[in-house]
């Protein structure tokens, strides 16, 4: 039977972060930011493993300081990633066996609470892609190369996208295969789908899912993590 599984990627060095260490490593009340990203989908039941993608110099510490130290039993497999984003999720694709729904996350956005996942699952098995997020809190206006504003955004019909981006495994790991064919680059996984005509549901997701990329992130995420 096919199941539904994680990658979370953790690949990325983070240079806005300005620290010496992979920004996943960065510790939030003596634990790495990582440790809470691979645990909210551990403890979830309704998923069965996890793949967890590391810089391949750091796979070794990956598994010692974190999966073997936490017994995060449910990761299954750490596998080196590329040389961009999309490069390191195709080779977590293809790592996976017997996945219905695959659902991919930012290794430094700790705080996915189990309805996300969860809802991420249901809107995957009913559209074949989705993703969660939130609608912007500011009004966004579009600024010309003279500094200029040329118009304002309309807030309702906007959509701030978040991780995790869920697909069933086999539509989504066909649309990568293909990027790589075609050398095309993009910035997240919902634009490999809508790259090859297929639709991408947007669900709810919350405000306190944040991505730890900048040190006022840091400072954030030391407040939510009391949540937690």
């Amino acid at each position: 039977m096919k199941g539904n599984y994680a990658i979370i990627v953790a690949a990325g060095k983070g240079k806005r972060m300005g620290t010496t260490i992979n920004k996943q490593f960065i510790e939030i009340k003596g634990k790495p930011i990582l440790y809470y990203s691979i645990k909210a989908f551990s403890v979830n039941p309704l998923i069965d493993g996890i793949i967890l993608v590391c810089a391949e110099t750091e796979i070794e510490y990956c598994k010692r300081e974190v999966v073997d130290k936490y017994d995060l039993q449910k990761v299954v497999k750490l596998v080196a990633g590329g040389k961009e984003r999309q490069d390191s999720v195709f080779n977590g694709l293809k790592a996976l066996e017997n996945c219905s729904v695959v659902l991919i996350h930012d290794g430094a956005r700790p705080f996915v609470i189990s309805k996300i996942i969860e809802d991420g699952i249901k809107y995957s098995n009913l559209y074949g892609a989705c993703a969660c997020g939130v609608r912007p809190k500011d009004t966004l206006k579009i600024r010309k190369e003279n500094g200029f504003s040329s118009s304002t955004l309309d807030r309702e019909s906007l959509f701030a996208v978040q991780t995790p981006q869920c697909f069933k495994y086999d539509l989504i790991y066909e649309c990568h295969k293909k990027l790589m064919d075609e050398k095309i680059h993009v910035t997240d996984d919902t634009m490999v789908a809508e790259h090859y005509g297929n639709k991408v549901y947007l669900y709810e997701g919350s405000y306190d899912n944040i991505k730890v990329t900048t040190p006022e992130d840091l400072n954030m995420a030391k407040s939510i993590v009391e949540k937690y």
